[in-house]
C-alpha cells in the first residue's frame, strides 16, 4: 500500500496520479478537508492522522513545506516512525536542506526504515500531467524499488547520487530559476525603455540562444501581462530555498555571490510591497526603480521562515503540501522550478 502525506498544490495531483495508477490501495492524509477534493474520482481513501497511515502503508510519499515538517512527520512523538509498526521506505518529494534529508536518513535507518529524498520540479500543470522532473538520492538498491512509484508522477526520474543528492541538484535548480527570472526582469525592464515592446523581445530572444525556461514561463506567463497572483510560489519562499543553497554553499566552502544578489532581490520584492505574490514580481520592483536589499536582509529571510510553515508549491512548478498546515492550491508554488 502506497500513503501519502500533504496534499498542497504540487502534492495534491501527485497523490491523484498515484491513486490512478498505482495496482494496490493509496492512503492520503492532510490536516485540511478540503485537500481531499483533488482525489474525488480516485481510490485513494483518507486516514484521519499520521498514525493510521503508518500502521497500514509500506511505502510512504511526503510533499510538505520543509525540513522541520519533514522531520516531524517521520520522527515525531506521532510521527511515522513511532509506532511498533512503521513504513518500510519513506520518500521525501519536499525541498530540504541536504543535511536535514541526511541526518533524517540515518536516524530512520536506525529504526529499519529506508529514507529518500525525492524533490520534484517543473510546473503544477505538469504535476497534474504525470511530467515531473524528480531528481532522487538514495542507494542503487532503493532507487530500483521507488522508481517504478515515481514513474507514477515524473516523466523523468534522475538517481543524483547518495541521500541528499536529489536536494542538491533540486536546490541548484531553483537558485538557477531564481537567478535567470531577476538577468530577465532586468532586460525586459530595459528593452522596453529602449523601445522594444516587451513581446517583441521574448519573441525575437525566445529564438536565439537567450532562450530559456524562465522566459517561455515566467516571462510569457507572468512579468510580461504583470500578473503575480497570490497563493502561488512568493519571493519569501524564494529566500527559503536560496537559504538552503547559501547553507550549502558555506558548508562547502563557496562564496555564492550570484546566489546572495538574487537573494537580496527577493528580500527587497518581499518588504516592498509584493509579499505573497507570485515572485516573477520582481520586475515590478526593478521598474520601479528599486534595486536590492542591503547585504543584511535579515528581516525578509526571517519571515521567509516563518511561512515556511504554510508553503505553497514550487517555484518552476514546484509545490508542497503540508500536514500541520494544508497548502493552498496555489501553483508552484505554480511554476518556478524548472
Amino acid at each position: 500500500m502506497i500513503g501519502f502525506i500533504g496534499l498542497g498544490v504540487m502534492g495534491g495531483p501527485m497523490c491523484r496520479n498515484m491513486a490512478l495508477k498505482h495496482a494496490g490501495d493509496v492512503l492520503a492524509f492532510d490536516m485540511s478537508a478540503d485537500a481531499f477534493k483533488v482525489l474525488d474520482g480516485t481510490k485513494a481513501r483518507r486516514a484521519s492522522t499520521v498514525a493510521e497511515l503508518a500502521a497500514q502503508a509500506d511505502v510512504v510519499f511526503l510533499s510538505l513545506p520543509g525540513g522541520p515538517q519533514v522531520e516531524q512527520v517521520c520522527l515525531g512523538n506521532t510521527g511515522l516512525s513511532s509506532a511498533a509498526r512503521r513504513p518500510a521506505i519513506i520518500v521525501d518529494l519536499s525541498t530540504t536542506t541536504v543535511a536535514s534529508a541526511r541526518s533524517v536518513a540515518e536516524r530512520l535507518a536506525a529504526l529499519d526504515v529506508a529514507f529518500a529524498d525525492a524533490p520534484v520540479a517543473r510546473t503544477r500543470e505538469a504535476a497534474q500531467r504525470g511530467e515531473l522532473s524528480i531528481m532522487v538520492g538514495a542507494d542503487e538498491a532503493l532507487f530500483a524499488r521507488i522508481e517504478p512509484l515515481l514513474r507514477y508522477i515524473g516523466s523523468d526520474v534522475t538517481r543524483c547520487g547518495e541521500v541528499g543528492c536529489g536536494q542538491v541538484v533540486k536546490l541548484i535548480n531553483n537558485a538557477l530559476v531564481f537567478e535567470n527570472t531577476v538577468a530577465l526582469a532586468e532586460m525586459m525592464v530595459l528593452g522596453e525603455r529602449a523601445g522594444v515592446d516587451p513581446a517583441t523581445l521574448l519573441d525575437a530572444v525566445s529564438k536565439g540562444s537567450g532562450d530559456s525556461f524562465v522566459l517561455r514561463n515566467h516571462g510569457r506567463k507572468s512579468m510580461l501581462p504583470r500578473e503575480f497572483p497570490e497563493k502561488a510560489f512568493p519571493p519569501e519562499y524564494a529566500l527559503k530555498d536560496l537559504g538552503y543553497v547559501l547553507e550549502l554553499a558555506d558548508q562547502t566552502g563557496l562564496d555564492a555571490r550570484v546566489v546572495e544578489l538574487a537573494k537580496r532581490y527577493y528580500a527587497a520584492t518581499a518588504s516592498g510591497g509584493w509579499s505573497g505574490r507570485y515572485f516573477p514580481s520582481v520586475i515590478a520592483l526593478i521598474d520601479s526603480g528599486q534595486g536590492p536589499a542591503a547585504v543584511d536582509a535579515g528581516a525578509a529571510v526571517k519571515a521567509a521562515s516563518a511561512a515556511s510553515a504554510s508553503s505553497p508549491a514550487n517555484p518552476a512548478g514546484q509545490a508542497s503540501g503540508t500536514v500541520s498546515t494544508a497548502t493552498a492550491p496555489l501553483e508552484e508554488r505554480s511554476h518556478a522550478n524548472g
